[in-house]
């Protein structure tokens, strides 16, 4: 195991950055329609059992990342072939990523350029990022942590004041009942974004005070819950239901929305 250590705050960090990820750019519950808000919120609350889990594990065996421990735990065969599937879904779960960012430069920046070339590049960055390792990870991490939160708010209050929100496409609230809501969560927002985070697990032996990752872990997933709830108000008040649904983007789609005195627009490049 590479031999660094990162603080609790870039933890924190990282945690938000990955589980905001893609899911504020895609159309995240939206089998639930308007209601796709509390999907995303119950499904953050649901997490939080979850790295309750994850931590009491890591507690366990602080020193052994999960591929490690598992063996310990159930064996080495089966703990040889879990921790092989674990290795696997991740690597499904970066591609799938990677292809979703490439398509989103495409659409909105790229037109005429190969996916292939967008991506190729992007894998570059992140081969070079990683080989510096986790330390210089979660300094960058930081860094953009900083330069998302600032066009968060600077995007939210353009919205506010170019008068898009109409709180009207929110209702009626569980108009179908709470089963479809809870449905969504189940098959949904449990796992994306917030179950995808026991990828964290391969990342807690490197923190420098262990003693504060279970408060690290729920903190993060309790703000970035928040702000995707937030964000899928504001599209589905902006867009409506139906828009929100179709928009392969909608969260760009908002942000291109926005006018302000005929002179800041095309915000989403």
């Amino acid at each position: 195991m590479e031999k660094a250590k990162i603080s609790s705050s870039q933890l924190f960090v990282l945690m938000v950055l990955f589980e905001l990820g893609t899911s504020l750019l895609l159309p995240v519950a939206m089998e639930a329609k308007q209601d796709a808000w509390l999907a995303i919120l119950l499904g953050m609350l649901g997490s939080l059992v979850l790295f309750v889990i994850y931590h009491k594990l890591y507690s366990y065996y602080p020193d052994l990342l999960p591929t490690e421990y598992m063996q310990k735990i159930l064996g080495k065969a089966i703990g040889s072939v879990l921790a092989f599937l674990y290795i696997c879904y991740f690597i499904y779960d970066i591609a799938r990523v990677l292809r979703d960012i490439g398509e989103m430069l495409l659409t909105f920046a790229y037109s005429d350029t190969p996916l292939f070339i967008a991506n190729a590049l992007l894998i570059l960055v992140i081969i070079y990022t990683v080989r510096k390792g986790i330390e210089v990870v979660a300094r960058s991490g930081e860094i953009f942590f900083i330069f998302m939160y600032v066009l968060a708010v600077t995007g939210f209050l353009l919205i506010v004041c170019s008068g898009l929100i109409d709180f009207k496409n929110l209702q009626p609230v569980l108009e179908e009942g709470i089963l479809p809501v809870l449905k969504v969560v189940f098959i949904q927002t449990l796992y994306f974004p917030f179950g995808e985070a026991i990828v964290f697990t391969m990342i807690l032996p490197y923190l420098n005070n262990p003693k504060k990752a279970k408060a690290t872990m729920l903190c993060a997933t309790g703000l970035s819950g928040i702000n995707l709830t937030i964000t899928m108000l504001i599209n589905i008040s902006v867009l409506g239901v139906d828009l929100t649904a179709r928009s392969q983007f909608p969260l760009l789609s908002t942000v291109q929305s926005i006018q302000v005195a005929d002179f800041l627009e095309r915000l989403d490049v």
